[in-house]
């Protein structure tokens, strides 16, 4: 019995080593998988005089939109600009040139996961699910969602029951509103829509009881449409949203210059011009103010 023990033992042992091995090995293979060459074959890539492809959105105003001369504008792509900037500096490429790529709610990942863009530049919500298609950055903006109706602004979801609510189709607010209305057991028509400025439209003509989106789209769509006095936007917050840059997975190079990028800016108060070209007078709220702070990494 001694022996048989013994054999046992010994036989653990070689399996506890093969084992060790295997895992070994796979977590060598995951580390390849993940490591520097993404990245640095997209900086080798710039580096050969290739377009820095920068993908936003035509109506995601005051984020990322087309304006009104037909070039791409808004706050984040500002700051995607200063990204730009950055590439020139750090490979010696004043001339680097820069494309504009328009993209939609629905294909936007995988216009980073596929390599059409290099960096997807508007209001993106980071979610877990999504980092299994693309990388983020440092956050940029912190928003939430909130209900546009006819008339007297709603307080509460439960004012939704019955209603047909409008809301952008691909988006985490869709799916926030969808689960929300479930969970509360509020009974809802839900209209996806292509644009915001559609979803708008169909509510101001009455094909819809309400709109449900991020607060600082809705807000500045509102102020900036001929029918937007007939339209109310709730005090309230439904959700809050972190917005990131949207980048290829495993590019840790060009990770690191996003992102001391966009600390640089926070550290100092060119983030606040920044702000001010999309914003206006309206200075950052607390919320804003706390992510500067916090993101401004030192060097």
């Amino acid at each position: 019995m001694g022996g048989q023990i013994g054999l046992g033992f010994s036989s653990n042992i070689r399996f506890a080593g093969l084992r060790a091995a295997a895992i070994v090995a796979g977590l060598a293979a995951l580390l390849l998988a993940f490591a520097a060459p993404a990245g640095a074959q997209t900086l080798d890539r710039l580096a050969k005089g290739d377009p820095f492809r920068i993908g936003y959105r035509q109506f995601a105003p005051p984020y990322s939109y087309a304006a009104s001369n037909g070039q791409p504008a808004g706050y984040i792509v500002d700051l995607c600009r200063e990204v730009a900037d950055a590439l020139k500096r750090s490979l010696k490429l004043p001339n680097l040139p820069v494309e504009y790529v328009k993209v939609s709610a629905e294909d936007r990942f995988e216009a980073v996961r596929d390599g059409r863009i290099d960096i997807l530049c508007e209001p993106t919500s980071m979610t877990m699910s999504r980092r299994a298609l693309v990388d983020f950055s440092l956050p940029t903006f912190l928003d939430g969602a909130g209900v546009v109706t006819r008339g007297p602004a709603v307080k509460g979801l439960e004012e939704l029951r019955a209603k047909k609510v409008g809301v952008l189709k691909g988006t985490t607010t869709e799916e926030t509103l969808r689960s929300t209305l479930a969970q509360m057991g509020i009974a809802a028509t839900i209209v996806t829509v292509t644009d915001h400025p559609d979803g708008l439209k169909q509510l101001a003509e009455g094909k819809l009881d309400a709109y449900f989106g991020d607060r600082g789209i809705l807000n500045y769509l509102i102020a900036n449409m001929p029918f937007g006095s007939r339209l109310s936007l709730s005090d309230q917050y439904f959700t809050f949203e972190t917005y990131a840059l949207g980048l290829p997975r495993g590019d840790q190079a060009f990770r690191l210059l996003v992102d001391t990028t966009l600390a640089d800016l926070y550290r100092t108060d060119r983030i606040r011009d920044i702000y001010a070209k999309s914003f206006g007078k309206f200075p950052p709220d607390q919320f804003l103010n706390a992510l500067f702070v916090i993101n401004g990494v030192p060097k």
